[in-house]
């Protein structure tokens, strides 16, 4: 299985939706869409990344716990590096649901197999940004910019990912007026997950999202991805504008 998010799939829509709505405080409409993605769901890593959202609207803790589960014989049984990042939350978690039902020894069980599961990443890549600049082969990117979400900001690391598509999205997001650019880049130094979205807002790194604060020297460059569309960019510039929450920079 390819295991692979990716912003056009239609169960991973639902779920983006479902994330809106919390946003939105509106919960009940939140759990609905993430109860139709795993209704709809056709492989194991769909239902692994809808079993995650539909764990967070259970009314009691055992219910919490059996969709934790869940997810979490999904991304075993997916085993890839998009779910695997996964699996420290799941187990942390898990130990969580297993303290407030009184039984301590699986708690503790759980905890020491998240600690034990948060092994250093190893993606190697190809990796993309995506940006309006005008660049060429060889030029570096480097921390210093002004965050495409909150102009006041000017962001310590440099980010990309390991998905083409993502980066297109980020690309036809990003601040200027010129023509959206992918670019294949290299990272020159460490880098690690983006805590933007790592654990925060989805399960583990399913994006491929990293930040360094070494440059990226660009390699290439990749003119064809899927893009989304007029309404769906609305959306997603919508829910940006929308944002309250802090960038951890």
């Amino acid at each position: 299985m390819n295991a692979q998010f990716d912003p056009n799939n239609n169960i991973i829509k639902l779920c983006l939706q479902g994330m809106i709505m919390e946003e939105n405080k509106k919960a009940e409409e939140a759990a609905l869409l993430f109860q139709k993605a795993w209704t709809e769901a056709t492989d194991d890593f769909e239902r692994f990344f809808a079993a995650y959202y539909v764990s967070r609207h259970q009314k009691n803790v055992s219910d919490r716990l059996k969709w934790l589960e869940e997810a979490l014989q999904l991304a075993l049984k997916v085993n890839e590096i998009t779910v695997i990042s996964a699996l420290p939350s799941l187990y942390s978690n898990i130990a969580q649901c297993y303290h407030d039902l009184g039984d301590f020894e699986e708690a503790r069980r759980n905890e020491d197999l998240s600690k034990s599961s948060k092994l250093k990443h190893n993606d190697k890549g190809p990796f993309y940004h995506g940006t309006k600049a005008d660049l060429q082969i060889g030029d570096m990117l480097t921390p210093g910019g002004i965050s495409n979400y909150k102009p006041e900001l000017k962001m310590n690391h440099i980010y990309f990912t390991a998905i083409l598509n993502g980066a297109g999205l980020a690309a036809a997001l990003a601040r200027g007026d010129g023509r959206e650019r992918v670019y294949v880049v290299e990272p020159l130094g460490e880098f690690e997950n983006d805590p933007n979205v790592t654990d925060k807002k989805f399960p583990g790194n399913p994006t491929h999202s990293y930040r360094s604060q070494e440059p990226l020297k660009i390699v290439g460059e990749v003119t064809e991805w899927l893009r989304q569309t007029p309404e769906e960019l609305r959306n997603w510039r919508e829910r940006l504008a929308n944002n309250k929450g802090e960038i951890i920079n």
